[in-house]
């Protein structure tokens, strides 16, 4: 029987780049399993985040696992995966490539911060507030010449 080596690609950047709009797509025309990360996060980080208030690495380490958890599950029947996370951190995405059991690859999404501030601001029912945006940029650690990660600049 021939063995293929499953592919796990992370959709990353902060929010409004369009991880979960990008990552369906890909998923669905891969074949690939979809994960959606904000889906993971527990209900504490969701009513800090609801509230504007940053998440702080102690936050975001159980959720990582928590990702790192779902997508192994997923490879361990074969299944290729693209997740969403916004793996802001090197830390982060260093954490989830030392949990998950299979090589992954990582594409984030460059989009410039006014039309960041557009797509957050038009969005009804997401428990992440606007005001969370600038947060997120300052957290972000450029990923350029880091290994395993594409960056694209969707149109």
């Amino acid at each position: 029987m021939d063995q293929r080596a499953v592919r796990v690609t992370i959709i990353m950047g902060v929010m409004g780049c369009g991880k979960s709009t990008y990552g369906t797509a890909l998923a669905a025309r891969s074949g690939a399993r979809f994960i959606e990360g904000d889906d993971l996060h527990g209900a504490a980080n969701l009513a800090k985040m609801a509230a504007g208030i940053a998440l702080a690495d102690a936050d975001r380490w159980p959720w990582l696992d928590r990702i790192a958890a779902a997508i192994n599950e997923s490879i361990g029947d074969g299944a290729d995966v693209v997740a969403t996370c916004s793996a802001l951190r090197r830390a982060y995405r260093d954490r989830l490539r030392a949990a998950i059991t299979a090589p992954v690859r990582f594409v984030m999404l460059d989009v410039p911060r006014a039309e960041l501030w557009r797509r957050v601001g038009s969005r009804t029912g997401h428990f992440m507030p606007q005001a969370l945006l600038d947060s997120q940029l300052a957290t972000l650690e450029w990923p350029g010449g880091e290994e395993g990660v594409a960056i694209v600049r969707p149109a």
